[in-house]
Protein backbone atom coordinates (compact mmCIF):
# COMPACT_ATOMS: atom_id res chain seq x y z
CA UNK A 1 0.00 0.00 0.00
CA UNK A 2 1.32 3.39 -0.73
CA UNK A 3 1.45 5.96 1.88
CA UNK A 4 -1.32 8.39 1.95
CA UNK A 5 -1.26 11.44 3.27
CA UNK A 6 -4.56 12.44 4.38
CA UNK A 7 -5.98 11.22 8.03
CA UNK A 8 -9.48 9.45 7.68
CA UNK A 9 -11.86 9.63 10.64
CA UNK A 10 -13.68 7.31 12.50
CA UNK A 11 -16.72 7.59 10.09
CA UNK A 12 -14.60 7.36 7.29
CA UNK A 13 -13.34 3.79 8.46
CA UNK A 14 -17.22 2.70 9.71
CA UNK A 15 -18.65 3.84 6.41
CA UNK A 16 -15.65 1.67 4.52
CA UNK A 17 -16.33 -1.35 6.71
CA UNK A 18 -20.15 -1.23 6.18
CA UNK A 19 -19.11 -1.00 2.34
CA UNK A 20 -16.97 -3.95 2.67
CA UNK A 21 -18.29 -6.17 5.28
CA UNK A 22 -19.94 -9.01 3.19
CA UNK A 23 -16.85 -9.94 1.90
CA UNK A 24 -14.44 -9.88 5.19
CA UNK A 25 -14.51 -13.81 7.09
CA UNK A 26 -16.71 -13.61 10.38
CA UNK A 27 -14.26 -13.84 12.40
CA UNK A 28 -13.23 -10.00 11.03
CA UNK A 29 -16.52 -8.86 11.21
CA UNK A 30 -17.09 -10.03 14.85
CA UNK A 31 -13.40 -8.09 15.76
CA UNK A 32 -14.84 -4.79 14.48
CA UNK A 33 -18.18 -4.41 16.89
CA UNK A 34 -15.45 -4.39 19.93
CA UNK A 35 -13.25 -1.95 17.73
CA UNK A 36 -15.39 0.66 16.42
CA UNK A 37 -16.61 0.77 20.44
CA UNK A 38 -12.95 2.39 21.78
CA UNK A 39 -11.01 5.14 20.80
CA UNK A 40 -7.66 4.54 18.75
CA UNK A 41 -4.97 6.58 16.98
CA UNK A 42 -5.00 8.20 14.21
CA UNK A 43 -2.19 5.85 12.88
CA UNK A 44 -4.78 2.86 13.69
CA UNK A 45 -7.35 4.79 11.67
CA UNK A 46 -5.40 5.33 8.46
CA UNK A 47 -4.19 1.72 8.81
CA UNK A 48 -7.63 0.11 8.99
CA UNK A 49 -9.12 2.57 6.32
CA UNK A 50 -6.33 1.11 3.82
CA UNK A 51 -6.47 -2.13 4.84
CA UNK A 52 -10.41 -1.96 4.08
CA UNK A 53 -10.18 -0.10 1.26
CA UNK A 54 -10.90 -2.13 -2.20
CA UNK A 55 -10.67 -5.10 0.01
CA UNK A 56 -13.25 -6.89 -2.17
CA UNK A 57 -11.03 -6.37 -5.07
CA UNK A 58 -8.26 -7.65 -4.02
CA UNK A 59 -6.84 -11.29 -4.76
CA UNK A 60 -7.33 -13.99 -2.25
CA UNK A 61 -3.50 -14.12 -0.78
CA UNK A 62 -3.59 -10.07 -0.57
CA UNK A 63 -6.97 -10.84 1.56
CA UNK A 64 -5.63 -13.20 3.65
CA UNK A 65 -2.35 -10.87 4.64
CA UNK A 66 -4.83 -8.12 5.35
CA UNK A 67 -6.96 -10.41 7.83
CA UNK A 68 -4.10 -11.12 9.35
CA UNK A 69 -3.05 -7.63 10.14
CA UNK A 70 -6.24 -6.16 10.77
CA UNK A 71 -6.60 -9.24 13.26
CA UNK A 72 -3.41 -7.81 14.70
CA UNK A 73 -4.75 -3.99 14.96
CA UNK A 74 -8.69 -4.05 15.54
CA UNK A 75 -8.70 -7.39 18.31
Amino acid sequence: MSECKLNHSKSDVQNKYDQQEEYLPEDIRNLFQVFFKKEHSQSTINTVFHLLKKYDLAESSEQKRRNEQLKEIVC
